[in-house]
């Protein structure tokens, strides 16, 4: 387990537009409000269309991450995440998680990582700057790559 006391900032309500790409989207209010880090402690949206990881193949090994998708269309969400910065290439690294329900199929659920999707009327989100420490996205060799959550306190 890893631990770290946060010197939170700023805390924003965010409205996405219907037709929005997400990610993109997230990506422009993180550069326009000069978000480098934070969390989403939730969010609700609807999507006309969301990849997720999955699969419906046998996993040859189990313990691996899934890296295939599943394209779902129709949906409610809620979810939340974090954010983590990206030195070296500049980027933000969201790292997002929902729960969906496909509307026409009495709400059958799914649930993991969110890939991409397109608002579908609304999505509104809080995110809550962190300002100290700096979190990083790291990828664990011994995990198979999976790029985990370091916080770097001497920053």
């Amino acid at each position: 387990m890893r631990s770290h006391e946060l010197t939170l900032g700023r805390s924003f309500g965010v409205v996405f537009d219907h037709g929005d790409d997400f990610y993109p989207a997230l990506t422009e209010f993180c550069r326009d409000n000069n978000i480098r880090q934070g969390y989403i402690p939730s969010f609700i949206a609807g999507f006309s269309e969301a990849e997720l990881v999955g699969t419906c193949e046998k996993l040859d090994d189990p313990q691996a991450p899934v890296w295939s998708r599943v394209h779902l269309t129709n949906i409610e969400a809620f979810g939340g995440g974090t954010l983590a910065y990206d030195p070296d290439n500049d980027q933000i690294r969201p790292h997002i998680h929902v729960a969906v329900g496909l509307k026409e199929y009495s709400a059958t659920g799914h649930t993991s990582h969110l890939l991409s999707a397109r608002v579908q009327f609304l999505t509104e989100m809080l995110i809550i700057e962190v300002i100290h420490p700096r979190m990083r996205r790291i990828p664990e060799e011994a995990l198979y790559d999976v790029p985990l959550l370091r916080f770097d306190p001497a920053t």
